[in-house]
């Protein structure tokens, strides 16, 4: 019998690092194993899903969920999928698809939008899934539990790929949802910073 088993939180959670913990462990177990990641997501490599703390595992890129069918192994029994949220609502389909052939489903994304809105397709993997690990962050103003992604350049773009700089995690108390506003709150401490090395310099 197959099942879906969803790994949510904000970026900086942990996600990508409990997706690789559980894939390792499913080889450790000599199952075999099929990765895939969205081919927009080249952050770290081309051809691995790697976590913000380095850890690495290989995988094959798609542009589109039902990719995945296309290349799956009839002998594979385990899937593994990251950053979901990327691949529209056909993940969904596909990821019941699987569980239904006897795999186990591994799947991790962004539960909430730079917004702090749900991000499409998560919402509806989680009502299908089996079993929810719902992650937190650090709050990088305050140190509280984090559940949001701030976004820290303008842009009313939905999807804008990017890491550490341009995203950071934040509590509920400093989530600010207006991107403009957190750049200009983030211009503070910048130009403090740059003071004090312009300070050293002189």
């Amino acid at each position: 019998m197959g099942w879906i088993e969803v790994i949510v939180g904000p970026m900086f959670s942990g996600k990508s690092e409990e997706l690789i913990r559980r894939l390792r462990r499913a080889e450790i177990a000599r199952q075999r194993v099929q990765i895939f990641k969205p081919a927009i997501d080249e952050r770290y490599a081309a051809k691995e899903i790697v976590s913000h703390s380095g850890l690495g595992i290989s995988s094959d890129n798609i542009t589109k969920a039902s990719e995945i069918m296309d290349k799956l192994s009839p002998r594979t029994e385990v899937v593994g999928i990251d950053e979901a949220q990327f691949l529209g609502d056909e993940v969904v389909e596909v990821c019941t698809k699987l569980a239904n052939l006897g795999k186990r489903v591994i799947v991790a994304g962004l539960d909430t939008d730079y917004r702090g809105r749900p991000f499409e397709p998560m919402p509806r993997l989680l009502a299908i899934a089996e079993e929810i690990t719902k992650l937190l962050a650090i709050c990088v103003r305050c140190g509280n539990p984090a559940v949001h992604t701030q976004r820290l350049v303008e842009s009313d773009d939905l999807i804008v790929v990017g890491a550490m700089g341009a995203y950071e995690a934040r509590c509920r108390r400093c989530f600010e949802p207006n991107p403009a506003l957190a750049v200009k709150k983030n211009d503070g401490p910048q130009l403090i910073a740059r003071n004090r090395a312009a300070s050293a310099g002189s």
